[in-house]
């Protein structure tokens, strides 16, 4: 059986959404908006919900449908979500108050690598997620991690970019090239950093496990 199939066959395992997170989640495969494959968001979740965190960190809202789906596994839990594209932003508002979660998820607007200090009026996080620009995460997590609790753990998506940063072509755009020398260079950063025990799932789109040793 192919790798493809195992994944496939475990997301047809997992299809029961609420109606607020298929709405959603229909809406960006209509509209192209990127959010946690399947496979991905369940593991994330089925971590999150053994660490029982009381506060999380989201870099890189989208519509929210990560943190809609944060919140219904981790009802005690305050989540706080940056979006630095404001159509966006406006979007992941309306879809947090249809939720009505509105009260649990804190949406900030603005670009994660400018507004720290607001971001740092919240405390310290049990758990942040990175999903945002992909070149930058080791400059996300370095400038957060002030904020990260003692028992924290960092969770962070899309680091195996479809299997092209173990295995490249040679047929990807220059962009496409530079972004999986950047997800590798902090692939590497963050396996070998002397403060942090990490492992790599090969879920959804590759999804990083750090924790504080």
């Amino acid at each position: 059986m192919t790798l493809d199939k195992v994944h496939q066959y475990i997301e047809n395992l997992f299809t029961s959404r609420s109606e607020i997170a298929e709405e959603m989640a229909q809406f960006a495969k209509e509209n192209d908006v990127p959010i946690m494959e399947p496979s991905g968001i369940e593991t994330l979740l089925q971590l999150l919900r053994i660490q029982q965190p009381q506060r999380i960190l989201e870099i890189g809202t989208a519509i929210g449908y990560s943190a809609v789906r944060m919140a219904e596994a981790l009802p005690e839990a305050e989540i706080v979500s940056i979006e630095r594209d404001s159509e966006r932003a406006r979007l992941a508002k309306k879809f947090v108050l249809k939720s009505g979660f509105h009260k649990q998820i804190h949406l900030l607007e603005g670009d994660a690598l400018e507004i720290s200090d607001q971001v740092a009026g919240f405390g310290d996080f049990d758990a942040v997620f990175i999903d945002a620009a992909k070149s930058q995460n080791i400059r996300f997590f370095e400038l957060y991690e002030p904020l990260f609790s003692a028992s924290a753990c960092i969770y962070t998506d899309n680091v195996l970019f479809k299997g092209l940063v173990a295995e490249q072509s040679g047929t990807e755009s220059r962009n496409v090239k530079q972004m999986l020398r950047k997800l590798d260079r902090f692939n590497q950063w963050i396996a070998d950093h002397e403060e942090y025990h990490t492992v790599i799932l090969p879920v959804g789109d590759g999804l990083s496990i750090s924790k504080k040793k």
